[in-house]
Formats: structure tokens, C-alpha cells, sequence
């Protein structure tokens, strides 16, 4: 083999095992690395891991048999805020469901809205990121298994610092905001500045930006703009896109770089040789559809007041995340999740018959993870100035 093909090769597989890290951070990629083991077995090594007791994990009855679920490997991310550097026990601001399908070598993501009125465990009701918060990730897996009915037994968590570490090693990420994004933006950069040490400018207003790691992870925390947290996990999976396409063009200094600097923030179920070999069969898999759960939702808590986001019900919206997933036209709900379902309901009131909102963002991506021949687009300064592009220049979509 070639010294420029072996270059390549490898750059390939380091990508891969960064988008893992990316992954968990906002949204999206849970793919691996192949023969960067032998060079980045240093930097692996700094990862820390937790696995989950095989007791702890709690899978439903009627999903250990289903066989529609065979061919997908199903992970959990979660990007978290931990501020003291605690992986192990942080409110998760990001959850996703990442969807690997063998078959179709294709991979969905779905954010889990974190303000979603779930069981979270040992009788409790709570908005989904407060799983997270009282029992690490063993907790937040139960819960995702349970209501959802699914089967994850791994996961990735990660914290923003280690996002805005990435967006600053690629040079920063080019991002277009309206003036109410740009107001939450600039506010958001304070809190996020001090959590990450990171520095930033404000932004005078609406436009095209060069973002550094600070205002592009404040951007994807934004959630008090139309579309509230629905809105927030489509900026999320922009970001992610955005990062992917970054990280293709990123060379192997750079690569080394981020992994060296994240790894350390990263909390994860898999052992290095588990990674090693998922990201094997992820070198050609594309990223498909991304959503939001639930897909039928109101905004409300128990005895109809609050600021959860109530599926309507949990029972249906189960039966359609099973149908995105994989396919499950006629699935039906487990005795589990048509049990949490009902309760649901008597806390909230909120049954088949209410008014509902469909409102989600699903994107359709097709991006492929295999490296692709560089862009003729040219390169974006890097650095941590923010650039303003002019409005006459042509914008970058804001759909991943």
C-alpha cells in the first residue's frame, strides 16, 4: 500500500471515531475507527468507560423477541452539562437515539426532546434529562429501553467542553442566524464560556458567521426562539452535519489533534476493541433521516400545568418511532409502554382525543461517512475571529 493511500486510509478511520465523539455531543455519528487503533491507542486510552450491568439494562419482554429489531445495533449519545467535569452524573441537554442499520448500512438519529414526560425510573415522572441526572447512564438507558421500546445496551456521553474543543481544532463552523438567534446566541456565550474557558465575540445581528467552539455550541443550546425545543434539536443535528463535513477535510495532524484534546471528556459503555470493530462495518454507512421524539406532542405537565412536553400518547408515538426506525408498520406497544402510557395520561389529561402538535424537524441528509475528494470549494479562514460574510454571498442551508 501507498504511503498517500495509507494517509488516506487512516484519516478515513480517525473521522470515524471522532464522529463518535460528535455523536454524543449533539447529535449524530456513531462511527468508528479501523487501522488508527495502533496510533490512537494512546489517546483511546483516555477515554473513560462504565458499562452498564447486564441487570440494569431492562429490556422489554416483547422487544427481546422481536425480530424486526435484528440488523440494527441501537446506541444512546448524550451530550451533557456537567460544569464540575462528572460524566458520570450530569443533566443531559442532548439525548439521541443513534440507529445503526446493517443492512441498508444506514444510519437514523433521533433526538429524544430532554423536557419529554417520561418514567425515569422507580415510580418517578420527570422531563427525560432528569434520568441522567439521578442515575448516570445506566438510568438513562433503562428509561430509553423501557419507554421506547427498545434495546440499547451501549452508549456515548460526552461533555459541551469537549464539542467546543472540535468546532475550534476544525477551524470553526459557518453559521446562519435570524436576530432573535442572534440575541439567545450572545447570551447563551456567556454561560457556555465560563463552563468551557473558551472565548468568543458577540455577534451585532442576523447574518452568516464563522463560528469558533463557544458560539456554535451556545447556538445549538438555543431553545427560546420559535419551535422552543423542537427547534433546538434541528440546530443540533445542523451542527453535527456541519462538523462531519468539516472533519472530511481536516488532515491528519488536525485529527490527531482533536482526539488527543476530547477523548478525556468522553464517558462510553464500548472497549477499544468494540469501537475498533464497529467502526469496521461503518466505513461506507451514510447518514439518513434525523428527527424528534415525540412526534405527537403538547406542551404541559401533570394535572395540565408546566413546561413538559407530554407525548400524546407515549403508546402511539412508540408505534411511529418503530415504523421510522424499522420499518414496523403494525407494531404494537409493549405491555410496558402501553402501562407507562397510561399513566401518563392520568397525570396530564392529555389522551388520544387532544389537540396535539405534530411540530418536529425532520431532516433527510444522505450524507455518506466514507471520505469524499476534497471540495473545489475554497477553505474558510480558521481562527477565532468571527467572520461576517456578506449578505450577497451565498448562504449556507440550515437543514444537516
Amino acid at each position: 500500500m501507498g504511503e498517500e493511500q495509507h494517509k488516506k486510509k487512516s484519516r478515513k478511520k480517525i473521522f470515524l471515531l471522532i464522529l463518535a465523539v460528535i455523536a454524543a455531543v449533539i447529535g449524530a455519528g456513531v462511527y468508528r475507527l479501523y487501522r488508527f487503533y495502533h496510533q490512537a491507542n494512546e489517546a483511546l486510552d483516555q477515554i473513560q468507560r462504565y458499562e452498564i450491568p447486564k441487570e440494569e439494562v431492562k429490556i422489554n419482554q416483547e422487544v427481546e423477541t422481536n425480530e424486526a429489531l435484528q440488523g440494527y445495533t441501537n446506541l444512546a449519545l448524550f451530550g451533557l452539562d456537567t460544569r464540575e467535569g462528572d460524566l458520570n452524573q450530569a443533566n443531559s441537554d442532548t439525548i439521541i437515539i443513534a440507529s445503526i442499520n446493517h443492512d441498508k448500512k444506514e444510519v437514523k438519529l433521533v433526538s429524544v426532546y430532554r423536557d419529554t414526560y417520561l418514567d425515569i425510573g422507580e415510580g418517578l415522572y420527570r422531563k427525560a434529562n432528569a434520568a441522567y441526572a439521578n442515575g448516570g447512564p445506566s438510568r438513562a438507558v433503562k428509561m430509553l429501553n423501557e419507554n421506547l421500546d427498545l434495546d440499547i445496551e451501549d452508549y456515548i456521553s460526552v461533555d459541551f467542553g469537549a464539542l467546543a474543543d472540535v468546532i475550534d481544532a476544525l477551524g470553526g463552523l459557518t453559521i446562519t442566524v435570524d436576530d432573535a438567534e442572534c440575541v439567545h446566541l450572545n447570551n447563551y456565550c456567556v454561560e457556555t464560556s465560563e463552563a468551557t474557558g473558551g472565548d468568543y465575540e458577540e455577534l451585532p445581528g442576523a447574518g452568516t458567521y464563522l463560528m469558533n467552539g463557544v458560539q456554535a455550541v451556545s447556538y445549538a443550546r438555543i431553545r427560546y426562539t420559535a419551535g422552543n425545543d423542537f427547534k433546538r434539536t434541528e440546530r443540533q443535528r445542523e451542527v453535527i452535519a456541519k462538523l462531519i463535513e468539516k472533519a472530511k477535510k481536516a488532515d491528519l495532524k488536525t485529527l490527531y489533534r482533536i482526539v488527543n484534546a476530547v477523548f478525556p471528556e468522553v464517558l462510553t459503555s464500548f472497549e477499544k476493541k468494540e469501537l475498533v470493530e464497529l467502526g469496521t462495518s461503518l466505513i461506507t454507512y451514510s447518514l439518513g433521516e434525523t428527527a424528534g421524539f415525540p412526534f405527537s406532542h403538547k406542551t404541559g405537565g401533570k394535572g395540565g400545568s408546566g413546561d413538559d412536553e407530554i407525548p400524546v400518547t407515549l403508546e402511539s408515538n412508540v408505534e411511529e418511532l418503530h415504523a421510522y426506525l424499522f420499518e414496523e408498520e403494525d407494531y404494537q406497544a409493549s405491555a410496558k409502554v402501553k402501562e407507562i402510557s397510561a399513566q401518563i395520561v392520568e397525570d396530564t389529561g392529555y389522551d388520544e382525543d387532544t389537540d396535539a402538535s405534530r411540530e418536529n424537524f425532520t431532516t433527510q441528509t444522505g450524507e455518506d461517512f466514507e471520505e469524499t475528494e476534497a471540495s473545489s470549494e475554497k477553505e474558510m479562514e480558521s481562527g477565532t475571529k468571527t467572520e461576517l460574510k456578506a449578505e450577497s454571498e451565498t448562504e449556507i442551508s440550515s437543514e444537516p
